[in-house]
């Protein structure tokens, strides 16, 4: 299949607005384009026209992308349900509760299963899937039975767009960490880092792009100003991703375009490396 995951650094730097972003983008060239995001733990749900449930991270990307929702877009959706548990809703369907030490022991099998035919199911339909992480890729305690971030880029056999948020601090530590604590195989899939949130003037931050690309052989292909007008995030506190217009998803796309090598994106896209 075409198509590029996109993973952070950490929670909330951006993945789900860059996803979304890049829906549009490929939608407004003419392209046949989804999102996809394997397991998502969010309150935040909406229906699809059949009824099912899923993220509403995942409807707004459908809805940037110009297509439908559809339960194959978001397979696994884990809404908390309080006392550490969460409702499993399994494409658009609730399965049971479940415990999170419950959930890891007795769903991974089947989860990679379901994530695969998912997959297999949207890559039917569409020319490009735009898949989207969660959390951070190296999350060491988890990642012998992870199902969203680098097992799924390794199934799905497709490149990793690395994003940070240069609003945490930290930005050259986070960056060189992960790559540092992923396996060799899956950093070789990381093929562009993006910096997300940046205020003042980038031209100023050039010896931090070298540094960056020196240090770990990967083009920065981004530095993206911050964005004032957000439209959801899912792990942080604007949650208007539901109402917001085409107008925003448009104005959005636009600003992210104005300051990435959309060229890069594409390259990555078609699996070419330059």
């Amino acid at each position: 299949m075409k198509g590029l995951m996109v993973q952070g650094t950490a929670s909330s730097v951006g993945k789900s607005l860059v996803c979304t972003a890049i829906c549009r983008l490929l939608a407004n060239e003419g392209k046949r384009v989804a999102p996809f995001k394997s397991q998502n733990m969010s309150s935040l749900s909406i229906q699809t026209e059949e009824g099912l449930e899923i993220s509403v991270s995942q409807s707004l990307q459908a809805r940037a992308a110009k297509t439908p929702y559809r339960a194959e877009m978001n397979p696994i959706l884990l809404k908390p349900a309080g006392n550490m548990e969460s409702d499993i809703i399994i494409l658009g369907e609730k399965l049971n509760k479940m415990n999170g030490m419950h959930y890891r022991e007795q769903f991974f099998e089947e989860g990679q299963l379901l994530i695969k035919h998912s997959l297999e199911k949207l890559s039917a339909t569409y020319e490009y899937l735009i898949l989207e992480g969660a959390g951070s890729p190296v999350e060491v305690n988890l990642r012998d039975r992870e199902l969203v971030n680098m097992r799924i880029a390794d199934l799905a056999d497709v490149p990793v767009l690395l994003v940070a948020n240069i609003e945490y601090g930290g930005v050259f530590a986070s960056i060189v960490g992960t790559l540092a604590l992923l396996p060799e195989a899956q950093r070789a899939r990381v093929k562009g880092i993006i910096i997300n949130k940046f205020r003042g003037d980038a031209s100023l931050f050039q010896d931090g792009i070298d540094f960056i690309e020196s240090y770990t052989g990967i083009d920065v292909i981004g530095i993206v100003p911050y964005f004032p007008n957000e439209l959801e995030e899912e792990d942080g506190e604007a949650k208007n991703g539901r109402n917001a217009s085409d107008e925003q998803i448009d104005e959005w796309a636009n600003h992210f375009n104005k300051h990435v090598k959309w060229e890069k994106i594409i390259s990555m896209l078609n699996g070419v490396q330059k």
